[in-house]
């Protein structure tokens, strides 16, 4: 597993924000040994990323390009990519019984407050995004840099797990 790229994907229930964040983040920071992707449960119909998620990820630095709201039904198929690691960053989707992944993936479940929810004018609600941007970059940090031997399928559930504790 440490000689390919890790295949990760991050569950929200809308896929508007916060698996936004997470999949365009790790996908900047990924240095080649890994690639993200995200979905939600039940994302509304035409639903796009909120147009804060990614002035927040474009005010980082963080391309945006081809970022998309999308159901994980799009990950259960037969000729999707397989996943290694199963995060999911919100409260309802983690609570919520997962499809089936082909190649039973580690999971884990790192909760993140929702910053579409904080109410006030645009600054506010801004930098709540830019808050909830700002701790899973911290989290993503310290799972690309774990060392190859830690990132073996078995260690990479436990470490993602340790990580939600961080």
């Amino acid at each position: 597993m440490t000689d390919r790229v890790i295949n990760v994907l991050f569950l929200c229930t809308h896929n508007s924000a916060r698996s936004i964040l997470a999949e365009a983040t790790l996908n900047h920071m990924a240095r080649g040994r890994f690639r993200a992707f995200s979905a939600g449960s039940s994302p509304r119909d035409n639903q796009q990323p909120n147009p804060l998620a990614l002035k927040a990820l474009a005010n980082a630095g963080i391309s945006t390009e081809g970022l998309r709201s999308k159901s994980w039904d799009e990950f259960g198929k037969a000729d999707s990519p397989v996943m290694d690691l199963v995060i999911t960053v919100c409260d309802n989707a983690a609570g919520e019984v997962c499809p089936y992944w082909p190649g039973q993936p580690a999971t884990a479940h790192w909760g993140y407050a929702d910053p579409s929810e904080v109410e006030g004018d645009e600054a506010k609600r801004l930098e709540a995004f830019r808050q909830t941007l700002f701790a899973i970059r911290r989290r993503l940090e310290l799972l690309i840099n774990l060392p190859p031997d830690k990132l073996e399928r078995a260690m990479v559930q436990q470490a993602a797990r340790d990580l939600s504790r961080a």
